[in-house]
């Protein structure tokens, strides 16, 4: 299915050998092009590298501790073995369902031995800069493969599609959706099924590449199937590769079976758990209609751009992470134009490739737009297509503004096709207007790096193992207020004493996806179901709140600690949110109302939960 070349059945992809010169050249354009996205990934996370023990990523807090919390889970499961897709370490007694969250299998088993050695903070940081430099990286291997021969036009665009503003938005805490790479490996494995005269091969390799996928980033491989999937009916169905299709068809159905077949049986315990597993629930957690695209953010800037650094930002996203499209006005001219150009210049073969890709960007265009068009901040009665899919499984788990990142992918295409096609080296007389635009296109969206807040540091108490005097190996005990989303403290402690490799202590609650009802499978929310106890302590971390305790509250206390099994509270002399410090003087004026005078233990307060004992009882 290239876009450069026509190419039969079985000799798709299949290059002359280079002599030596080449292919030194190649791999020096190769090593360059690694070299500079490292530099630019590098740069995008700098201020997080200063400090990664307390510098957090500021537009989401939340997220960065949890994914550190599943970094940590991958050392706990080499020294302890264990479920990698169940958990009791949190949401005590219930447990989390980790394949109905984002889990990121491979890369917690995978970077164990630097987070054990470096902690799950370092780790973070050095899988979010490969990620972004990899992902360009990927895209240029992937375009320079299947688009064009010209290196400069695959590493333009190649860059474009690993640092465009959706996933510099998303380096923004999420590990799972900065796995750009993973979309030009899939795809560039769908396009080697072509050649059906290696079709169990393909179908094998295809099948672990869905499976490795799935471990990373499930709903970006969703995506990028459909997109895969959608790409190839249509261009299967252009008049003019009917024939080629019909000839494919029948090893190609096979190739696809097989990869059914490796991908169901690698993923069969996974899939299992994140339907049907126990804490599993429907849905997001998340409003869909809240997280759709307005339509004018295509024609914005993002935050973390040259223009948003202009002042030319606005607020037409759910949240900055969540920035998916903002490509601007510029690069939507410039990409109607290289349409219009390589539609004219094309033959009946490129242009049924070029009609498919659109039939892509215009299907996900209009999916991300959400179930009502929502134009400038405000939501229409217009119904969209996605109100039909919303209740669709695998759909009815995605949100609808993600959707925008696979027109990354298309505009990246474009870009390298009308790159090689007006400034390559068999372009003729250079087209200096199209330079200009690729100037002013490209630049205003130039990344910038991520903003960063002080998060507070892992006190002694933790990292000096004092805790182990009052709970033992596995039992409860917790930080307070009790682990959230806004008030994370708790779970990062949690995480850096699995990452030791040591004795491990259970926690209440936590950052996580889960069912809104006890015992049945629920709607998805955040975090585990509010109880009385968790927040009367998070009113006053995050509002200053003082409660008027009486002996009906210490009574609902205790059964609250009775179910959770836990065995001692404490307060370090910081607590910090996604805004910053929280009130730490109204949870320590709550929790001595609740449960009498603390004892001073290194950098903490504790306080002794007793089994059966009445917190009133001083």
């Amino acid at each position: 299915m290239s876009l450069a070349v026509n190419t039969s059945t079985s000799s798709a992809d299949q290059p002359a050998p280079p002599d030596a010169p080449r292919a030194t050249r190649r791999w020096r354009s190769h090593l360059f092009v690694a070299a500079l996205a490292l530099a630019l990934g590098g740069y995008i996370v700098s201020r997080l590298w200063r400090d990664p023990f307390q510098h957090a990523i500021a537009d989401n807090v939340g997220d960065q501790a949890f994914f550190e919390w599943v970094l940590a889970y991958g050392v706990h499961l080499l020294q302890h073995g264990g479920d990698p897709f169940f958990t009791d370490l949190l949401n005590v007694p219930d447990g989390v369902n980790l394949a109905a969250n984002t889990s990121i299998t491979v890369y917690a088993i995978l970077f164990a031995p630097l987070t054990m050695l470096a902690g799950p903070q370092v780790t973070f940081l050095t899988i979010l800069t490969l990620n972004l430099a990899g992902s360009a990286f990927a895209w240029y291997l992937f375009l320079g493969r299947f688009i064009t021969g010209n290196r400069a036009a695959a590493a333009l665009a190649g860059f474009f599609c690993g640092f465009a503003p959706g996933f510099v938005a998303h380096a923004n805490g999420h590990l799972n959706w900065t796995s750009g790479w993973i979309a030009p490996l899939v795809l560039w494995r769908l396009i080697k099924m072509r050649d059906t005269d290696h079709w169990l091969r393909n179908g094998l390799l295809l099948g672990g590449t869905l499976a490795l996928g799935f471990s990373i980033a499930a709903e970006g491989l969703f995506f990028t199937a459909l997109a895969g999937g959608v790409f190839v009916i249509a261009w299967s169905l252009a008049r003019v590769n009917r024939a080629e299709a019909r000839a494919a068809l029948p090893r190609f159905a096979a190739a696809l079976g097989l990869t059914a077949v490796v991908a169901g049986a690698l993923l069969a315990y996974p899939l299992y758990m994140h339907f049907a597993g126990p804490q599993t629930f429907k849905g997001t957690g998340f409003n869909q209609r809240h997280y759709s695209e307005d339509l004018l953010s295509f024609f914005a800037f993002s935050d973390r751009s040259l223009a948003g650094w202009a002042g030319i930002d606005n607020d037409l996203a759910a949240n900055k992470t969540e920035e998916t499209s903002f490509f601007g006005l510029p690069l939507l001219v410039l990409i109607a134009w290289s349409l219009v150009m390589l539609w004219r210049r094309a033959d009946e073969r490129q242009r049924a490739t070029l009609r498919a890709l659109m039939i892509v960007g215009g299907l996900f265009f209009v999916i991300s737009l959400g179930p009502r068009l929502r134009v400038a901040g405000t939501e229409t009665d217009i119904p969209l297509l996605y109100a039909l899919l919303q209740h669709v499984p695998l759909f009815d788990s995605a949100l609808p503004a993600r959707y925008a990142l696979v027109l990354v992918g298309v505009f990246g295409v474009i870009l390298a096709l009308a790159t090689d096609r007006m400034l390559g080296p068999g372009a003729g007389n250079p087209k200096p207007l199209y330079a200009v635009g690729l100037v002013a296109a490209l630049l205003p969206i130039f990344p910038l790096p991520l903003h960063y807040r002080h998060r507070s540091p892992e006190p002694q108490f933790i990292a000096d193992g004092t805790w182990e005097k009052y709970v033992p190996d596995g039992g409860v005990i917790s930080a307070l207020p009790f682990a959230i989303n806004v008030a994370a403290d708790g779970q990062r402690w949690q995480a850096y004493t699995m990452a030791r490799a040591g004795r491990e202590f259970r926690i209440p609650d936590g950052y996580f996806l889960g069912p809104d009802a006890e015992g049945v499978e629920g709607k998805g929310r955040i975090g585990a179901l509010p109880r009385a106890t968790d927040w009367l302590f998070l009113r006053a971390a995050l509002y200053g709140y003082l409660a008027d305790l009486d002996n009906a509250d210490r009574a609902t206390a205790r059964a609250d600690f009775q179910r959770w099994g836990v065995e001692a509270l404490f307060l370090p002399d910081e607590i910090t949110g996604p805004e910053g410090p929280l009130f730490r003087s109204a949870v320590e004026i709550t929790a001595t109302e609740l449960l009498g005078p603390p004892e001073r233990v290194d950098d903490v307060l504790v306080w002794r939960i007793r089994p059966g004992v009445d917190p009133v009882d001083r």
